[in-house]
């Protein structure tokens, strides 16, 4: 059986859901999405990713600034769907509309849930270190990621996991968990599951200023941000009052902390930082007004004496 489906999401990691949706023959009526924003050094306006998608299916989009508005939820009800599928849309719905459709409101939430409730599960999951991480659809109520769990899916981290490479597979994994959950409770079969709150915990949004290194941290602590912030906003530091964007590093262990921030050796294939605990060897940088490169490379065309200290 087809499904009437308002479909709400708004980055990359939304449209492989949508994608699903249509893959699995459902009626994707109308996708609601983040109103337009300016893009680039020239600030021209950009649509996002499920707008894109969406327009390139004939999909109509709609895109109010604030879904609890009177009309949007008026315009929502019009469309008379069976099931609102929400993933990464951005807003939190009001109680109108997850009350509308028949078969309720389902979200695609990229965490164990009740673990990382929130808006970057993602990038945290790598920096606390976890060994697994996953994507969770839930029965959507009026808390934030608060709802009934229906299905997990259940990914093991690679040890040069970034935040990117996560964000990709939990996108696919996601897309296809939920065109399986929508299947189950068209089916009547779907099992639903409260979240124990006593093991809920709550991340918020990433901010460019995460990036900036503290070299006091381990160096273990600091390798995980460099791969959880890869590829936005990306972890950085100072060198000669130029920012430098640390792309991977290798933890070794050793040295004095005592020197945290301080370049303890130099060769031409390698740098390496103290830290707080142990040693960063650098692998890939990024100098300001410059490319991407290896650390080899960087060291052909810039010159970092011992004892330089990051800042």
């Amino acid at each position: 059986m087809s499904l009437r489906v308002v479909f709400m999401g708004t980055p990359d990691f939304a449209v492989g859901t949508l994608m699903e949706l249509l893959a699995a023959g459902h009626e994707v009526a109308l996708v609601v999405t983040q109103p337009d924003k300016p893009k680039g050094r020239g600030k021209a306006v950009g649509y996002s990713p499920v707008k894109e998608c969406a327009l390139s299916h004939g999909i109509e989009v709609y895109q109010p600034k604030k879904i609890r508005e009177a009309d949007c939820i008026a315009y929502i009800k019009s469309i008379s769907p069976d099931i609102i599928v929400v993933a990464a849309f951005g807003q939190i719905l009001p109680a109108e509309l997850l009350n509308l459709p028949r078969f309720g409101c389902v979200n695609v939430h990229a965490s164990l849930l009740p673990k990382y409730r929130g808006a970057a599960p993602i990038q945290w999951a790598i920096i606390n270190g976890d060994a697994v991480a996953g994507v969770t659809t839930m029965r959507m109520d009026a808390g934030l990621d608060t709802g009934d769990m229906i299905e997990k899916s259940i990914l093991t981290l690679a040890e040069d996991e970034t935040g990117g490479s996560l964000f990709e597979r939990l996108a696919k994994e996601g897309a296809k968990l939920c065109a399986h959950t929508i299947q189950e409770i068209e089916n009547g079969t779907a099992v639903y599951t409260k979240q124990d709150e006593s093991e809920a915990t709550h991340v918020g949004m990433i901010s460019k200023q995460m990036g900036n290194i503290d070299w006091e941290m381990p160096a273990a602590q600091i390798e995980r941000l460099i791969r959880g912030l890869n590829p936005w906003p990306s972890a950085y530091t100072k060198l000669d009052g130029k920012t430098l964007k640390i792309w991977r590093a290798k933890v070794e262990s050793g040295g004095d902390k005592r020197d945290a921030g301080k370049v303890i050796s130099v060769g031409k294939k390698e740098l390496k930082a103290q830290t707080g605990d142990g040693i960063l060897s650098l692998l890939e940088v990024q100098l300001e007004g410059r490319k991407r490169m290896e650390i080899e490379a960087f060291l052909r065309g810039y010159e970092v004496a011992e004892g330089t200290v990051f800042s």
